[in-house]
């Protein structure tokens, strides 16, 4: 049995497909649905779409089916699925974090690898994942099966638990950016704890790059204001 319902739509968007086909056409109807969503301009919020009792080859399916289509992200834990439309809003602060992050590492001189919503994905363990961003510290051949830091924004409530998706997947770090703050969520043998900082990145100061996120006007602008407070701070600084 699937069912799919609408974080979109009011309480009764919803389409039961206890007894549809489970051939290739049921597959094309439910990802038309998720991705004939009708958006919500005034709020402003993250469109979610959630399947119950998805198989693993159902997961799967949906991946090919969605392809490169950014707009819509995936998520799947023991069988329930959620596909997210995020806002322009969450979009923008994803963005913002990540031009931050990378104007740091060329201004320490870290090498650092960007591989956007890469997709993690693990059958054994019934999880997947797209974070906003994920990186690697450092290039590394053979590439490990999970980047060094994923992060996520935290735009609109619900959703799957992206930590434990996360945690089953091994991710050693986890970033959250969530009303106007940042923490870190990092793995250890009883799961996540949340840090003063990255260990990834022991010597990051969450607190400027906080206030860079604050910073007004565009995205461009944070990140000058952020390499200028760098070069400050940086050993021989103005």
């Amino acid at each position: 049995m699937a069912l799919l319902e609408s974080a979109a739509g009011p309480p009764t968007n919803r389409l039961d497909l206890a007894g549809a086909s489970r051939s290739p056409p049921c597959y094309s109807e439910t990802m038309a649905a998720v991705l004939n969503v009708k958006p919500v301009p005034a709020a402003r919020i993250d469109q979610r779409v959630r399947l119950h009792g998805v198989s693993w080859q159902d997961f799967e399916a949906l991946l090919v089916m969605r392809g490169d289509n950014g707009a819509v992200r995936v998520s799947y834990l023991e069988g329930e699925l959620e596909l997210m439309a995020p806002s322009i809003d969450h979009e923008n602060l994803k963005k913002r974090l990540a031009r931050l992050l990378e104007a740091y590492a060329e201004e320490r001189g870290i090498e650092l690898e960007g591989f956007g919503s890469w997709t993690l994905k693990a059958e054994a363990l019934a999880r997947g994942a797209e974070a906003d961003e994920c990186y690697l510290v450092g290039w590394r051949k053979p590439m490990p099966p999970v980047p060094d830091i994923a992060i996520e924004v935290i735009w609109t409530s619900g959703g799957l638990d992206k930590l434990a998706i996360y945690r089953g997947l091994g991710v050693p770090e986890v970033w959250l950016w969530q009303d106007g703050g940042l923490s870190f969520y990092l793995l250890d043998e009883g799961g996540y704890t949340v840090g003063a900082r990255s260990t990834r990145l022991p010597d990051l100061d969450p607190e400027l790059l906080t206030r860079c996120m604050a910073e007004p006007g565009t995205q461009t602008a944070a990140v000058r204001a952020y390499r200028q407070a760098l070069r400050a701070a940086a050993p021989g600084g103005a």
